[in-house]
């Protein structure tokens, strides 16, 4: 089975379905397509060979857009700004060492369940700090971006990955591809019998909520922008 997100509105969801594929035992990769985008692994090899100072992360797009009357995205177990949000972190846990959840602030429009717009603080195991703004109201072009100041210089990742840049000069500039990379990784996974399930960018969401200093905005209408 492959799921690309989320594999469970819960961590006990997920857990159970990972935990029936390993007793059928057959193949499931839950993973995150952000995961794979092409800047990804060089930015991991960068990172692995300096120390981190700052990480800032600009998540932004415009619901209407991306998820156009789909209601669903606002009830419980929805995610709001988090089914975009959660990409970052896909991408976050992969190219970072550890790092915790150290205060959430959401901002969740009253006709809604779920949240429109997030302010998140994280640290890493040696102490850098990691801050996150994630946005479902943003008109225009969307906003994916990860910013990651080192000893080595600026590295500067956009276009939801596709971008990478060290200190102003590219070094990776691919269309969009996360999706061949995927499939490859799924199909390695199927021809080695082996499962591939990363709960942990689930797992920060869930903190995200437990943690969360709540704030409720202007009502969410499709056709004009939310008050907050």
């Amino acid at each position: 089975g492959f799921s690309k997100k989320t594999p469970g509105t819960t961590l006990s969801e997920a857990k159970t379905l990972a935990d029936a594929a390993d007793e059928a035992d057959v193949v499931l990769f839950a993973s995150w397509h952000s995961r794979y985008a092409p800047a990804v692994e060089t930015l991991k090899t960068r990172l692995e060979h300096t120390t981190i100072k700052t990480v800032r992360v600009t998540w932004k797009e415009d619901v209407r857009q991306w998820h156009p009357g789909q209601t669903w995205i606002w009830q419980p177990g929805g995610f709001g700004v988090f089914d975009p949000g959660i990409n970052a972190l896909s991408i976050l846990t992969h190219v970072l060492p550890s790092f915790r959840l150290v205060s959430s602030v959401l901002w969740t429009p009253e006709n809604c369940s779920a949240p429109i717009h997030a302010e998140l603080a994280f640290v890493d195991v040696n102490g850098a700090p990691i801050d996150a703004e994630f946005n479902f109201d943003q008109p225009g072009p969307p906003s994916w971006d990860i910013e990651v100041e080192t000893e080595a210089g600026r590295f500067v990742m956009s276009k939801g990955g596709a971008h990478l840049s060290h200190d102003g000069t590219s070094i990776v500039d691919v269309p969009e591809a996360e999706y061949r990379a995927l499939y490859d990784r799924f199909l390695e996974l199927v021809e080695t019998g082996v499962s591939d399930v990363d709960l942990a960018p689930l797992r920060h969401v869930a903190d995200c909520f437990l943690r969360a200093d709540n704030h409720t905005v202007g009502p969410f209408y499709e056709d004009r922008p939310a008050a907050h």
